[in-house]
């Protein structure tokens, strides 16, 4: 009896605790808390598991229910859905000692249930309107499902497309891809005050330079001059936590010879004292445990010493701060102020979330089938796919007639669903997506007869369907042939080093031009692919990625001419696995390219150039873009220079065209990029129409590192070029004077 009485005397202390601190700062609030807390809920804290509905990764450790019970556990991820949510967060608030709400995560990449293209396809839209749009919409359904965080962005410079995990970044460019790391942070959370019920937590990672593995293996080594960190593979980062990013995960990769989530320089020197970073540190899937294989950790132990010492302050999924914290802490080794650190960090999001005020405020029924595949959050995502889609060959065949009466769509991804999601396709599912042959039907009706023949499988050798794709091809009067990658083919875990084109594919289009019909080849893939062949011969070449839900839609829209193709590559397609890195901004060395001289860095086989390159892709109209007009011709310190740039729609189709400002520091103490994009525009033009673009540079645009690594601006000439990719510019020098 007095047990139960205590129990009640304290419940009843909690409940007008938490009923007197509403009022108050949510610092105050967050103490009033500690202050209840064990050093075993502390560390509960401290503890992220997957539920036992799907993994990322091999699952450690079930009993998540009862952990959530005994304090040992402060966050989630893999459990979505209200009605699962509901029931887990009514474990902690109701059945714990002191009632602490959970947090969900989840791997909310490119949308919740409706898919968007996979972010290397976004970023080819060049749109920041558009990648806000879709963060919008997924922190949308990701929140109505329950859910409060989502582990992305993902903002890992990558310019080796043999790294499976290139899918799910930006590209090859700083610049480019700092833009998109700060409009997802902020579709994902909002701008301004955090809490909104409709937004979600973002996570950037992986801290830090997770793209640059040795070899394109995913999780393996990474080592890099600080120049190159620092002025290419740390702006993403610095982008995304100035948006306002309220966590940031540790990468699974060493940098220079220190694994991330044991590096004090990475997560105390540089993201906290230099970066200025406030949130919450995530490690990635088991990170802690990897410490030992790695060979920095003797044991887990040791692990989860090296790993909260260097600054992680929440252990996903490997239960070594649950196992060993208490313990280090006992003996002296961790201090009891480095758990508190991070414990109030946690509990600081969880108050932004308004979970202590309302632990169900995210678990509206009706709001979840209501917002989760809308009609509207669909018409988002046809519209941000169409936008990624890149023209990348055009011989007059398209856009195709919406007169055409018989169409033959063929190959092994023609009737396909599952794959267009792509990989990390969140709770999306292959049922919901537009296939292209749907697509099609979609647009035409039933005016067109469709021939349809799969030709053949993504792998394999199997060439027994050739007869049917080519006969159904021979009969339309146009063709059109998707091929391209399986979804496992690209992404975490799926690095290749043949990025060809799997199997047989490219001797079906071989086979299908054969029939001499007007031909449409639609990749769909994950990652840039060596397609010397296709890059040269097709017909018509249209690059639509994995573009998600609409997929079918979007591509139709672009076929027919409903859309004017407006994407552009956010990084290189390369000729030959063997020119990998292959990306725009290298140096010039001693003995620059010229293709008829031995004497100089290049291949004898092959041309340095890539198939495609950085900031490429064609429109059905077509644009002139001026000479850049610098309003002044020296500058000095704090003097910006104002570029004047005009752009005419020459053609006779309304279209969208990306206008890209490169710079290149011609003499300097260190030498520079032959091209470095600081700005673009993307302007929509009718027929005949010319608007007047407006870049400024700042002093910023023209720095770089010195020999002391200290960003300076040196007197000289800068050329300024501007076009509409990076091997089609015009220029003009400028010059900087003391």
């Amino acid at each position: 009896m007095k047990n139960i009485l205590t129990s009640l005397l304290f419940l009843l202390f909690l409940n007008s605790l938490a009923a007197q601190s509403r009022q108050k700062p949510v610092s105050e609030r967050v103490d009033s808390v500690m202050a209840l807390m064990t050093l075993e809920e502390k560390i509960g804290q401290m503890t992220l598991f997957t539920t036992d509905w799907g993994s990322t990764g091999p699952t450690i450790r079930p009993g998540y229910r009862e952990d959530i019970k005994e304090g040992r556990c402060g966050a989630l991820f893999n459990a979505h859905g209200v009605a699962f949510t509901r029931e887990l967060q009514r474990i902690a608030v109701e059945e714990s000692r002191l009632k602490i709400p959970l947090i969900f995560g989840y791997d909310v990449i490119h949308g919740f249930k409706t898919i968007f293209p996979i972010p290397l396809g976004e970023a080819a839209s060049w749109d920041m309107k558009a990648v806000k749009a879709s963060a919008g919409v997924a922190a949308a359904e990701a929140s109505a499902a329950g859910l409060h965080w989502t582990f992305a962005p993902m903002v890992d410079i990558s310019r080796d497309p043999r790294w499976g995990r290139i899918m799910e970044g930006a590209g090859e460019d700083p610049v480019l891809a700092s833009a998109i790391a700060a409009q997802r942070v902020q579709g994902f959370q909002g701008i301004g005050t955090f809490g909104e019920p409709n937004r979600i937590l973002a996570c950037v990672k992986h801290f830090a330079a997770y793209g640059a593995p040795f070899g394109g293996r995913d999780y393996n080594t990474v080592d890099m001059s600080e120049r190159m960190f620092r002025e290419v593979y740390l702006p993403p980062y610095q982008a995304a936590i100035a948006a306002g990013a309220r966590t940031v995960m540790t990468a699974f990769n060493e940098l220079n010879g220190v694994p991330a989530t044991a590096n004090k320089w990475l997560l105390t020197d540089l993201l906290r004292n230099e970066l200025r970073f406030k949130g919450m540190v995530v490690t990635d899937y088991t990170s802690i445990n990897e410490l030992v294989p790695h060979g920095v950790a003797a044991n887990e132990k040791h692990a989860s010493e090296l790993a909260v010492l260097a600054g992680a302050d929440m252990d996903m999924q490997g239960a070594v701060y649950q196992r060993f914290l208490k313990e280090l802490v006992e003996e002296g080794k961790v201090p009891i102020a480095r758990v508190d650190e991070a414990v109030r960090r946690i509990l600081r999001l969880k108050f932004e979330l308004g979970l202590f005020d309302d632990p169900y405020r995210y678990c509206d029924e009706k709001k979840e089938k209501s917002v989760i595949l809308s009609d509207h959050n669909r018409a988002i995502a046809r519209d941000v796919a169409r936008k990624s889609i890149v023209l990348l060959r055009n011989e007059n065949i398209l856009p195709l007639s919406k007169e055409v009466k018989k169409l033959a769509v063929v190959g092994p991804l023609a009737a396909d669903k599952d794959n267009l999601i792509g990989f990390w396709s969140a709770a999306g599912e292959g049922q919901h997506c537009v296939s292209l042959v749907d697509g099609i039907r979609n647009k035409l009706g039933t005016g067109v007869e469709l021939l349809t023949a799969k030709g053949c499988e993504i792998t394999g050798n199997d060439r027994s369907g050739f007869a049917e794709a080519v006969e159904q091809a021979s009969q339309a009067d146009a063709v059109v042939v998707a091929i391209g990658e399986s979804r496992e083919m690209s992404g975490e875990a799926a690095s290749r080093a043949d990025i060809s084109l799997p199997g047989v594919q490219e001797e079906l289009v071989k086979a299908l031009m054969g029939t001499g019909k007007p031909l449409v080849v639609v990749l769909m893939n994950g990652r840039p692919l060596t397609i010397p062949w296709l890059g040269e011969n097709a017909p018509a070449l249209l690059e639509t990625w994995w573009l998600g839900t609409e997929a079918g839609n979007a591509i139709a829209d672009v076929l027919f001419g409903d859309y004017n193709p407006s994407g552009k590559l956010p990084v290189s397609f390369p000729r030959h696995v063997g020119q990998i890195p292959v990306f725009y901004s290298h140096k010039a060395t001693g003995r620059p390219y010229q293709p008829n001289n031995k004497w100089r860095s290049k291949y004898l086989d092959i041309t340095n150039e890539p198939l495609f390159p950085f900031g490429y892709g064609l429109s059905y109209t077509t644009f002139e873009i001026s000479a850049p007009a610098p309003d002044k011709t020296k500058f000095r310190s704090g003097e910006v220079v104002k570029v004047h740039v005009k752009v005419t729609n020459t053609g006779n189709r309304e279209g969208e065209e990306v206008v890209q400002l490169y710079i290149h520091d011609k003499v300097a103490s260190v030498t520079r990029p032959v091209k470095e994009l600081r700005a673009f525009q993307k302007v929509s033009l009718k027929p005949g129409e010319t608007k007047d673009l407006l870049f400024v540079l700042f002093e910023k645009d023209f720095a770089f590192l010195d020999q002391n690594l200290e960003w300076t601006i040196e007197p000289g000439e800068f050329e300024i070029m501007v076009g509409n990719s990076v091997d089609n510019v015009k220029a003009v020098v400028v010059v900087r004077v003391e």
